[in-house]
């Protein structure tokens, strides 16, 4: 019995977009976009995904970013405006205004930070680690989810490869 050829990969989105400028440029070499363009339109579609499973828990992805932080930090959950822009990477009136909707909403408590106060420090409340431990669980959920069609190995290998290139973007 002969061996069947393995069925050609469907395209996608970027193979189409690819495919356009080949036809239109063939002067540019496409294949660094082949990696780029997929990085974005997957980090695109992934922000957007979750977006939509945090609406259940009334936050966005920059909410959850600032309360994961402040979780991950360890009791108890306090951290600096500063130290979680750098985490975070928000300006610091995006940071102000982001601090600001989590305390209406009585997820994070602030009050002056005994070093300087002149600053405002940032704890979760105990209303915001039960948020936050549900949304993360989420989250995580669904990122094991997203990489269900990859074996262990091609989960390392692409984690290895992805860190390999956001470390020389730094």
């Amino acid at each position: 019995m002969a061996e069947q050829a393995p069925a050609p990969a469907k395209e996608d989105i970027v193979d189409q977009l690819l495919g356009d400028w080949a036809r239109e440029r063939p002067d540019l070499d496409v294949a660094a976009m082949a990696v780029v363009g997929r990085l974005l339109h997957l980090g695109g579609l992934l922000q957007a995904r979750a977006g939509e499973r945090l609406r259940e828990y009334g936050i966005g992805y920059t909410e959850l970013d600032v309360l994961a932080t402040l979780r991950r930090s360890g009791a108890p959950y306090r951290l600096s405006p500063t130290a979680l822009r750098k985490s975070v990477l928000l300006t610091s009136g995006a940071m102000t205004a982001c601090l600001n909707r989590l305390e209406q909403r009585g997820l994070i408590s602030r009050t002056a930070d005994a070093a300087d106060r002149r600053s405002l420090v940032a704890t979760l409340t105990e209303r915001g680690v039960q948020l936050i431990d549900q949304a993360i669980a989420a989250h995580f959920s669904a990122a094991e989810r997203t990489v269900s069609g990859l074996d262990r190995n091609e989960r390392a290998e692409l984690a290895h490869l992805l860190r390999k290139l956001r470390l020389q973007l730094e």
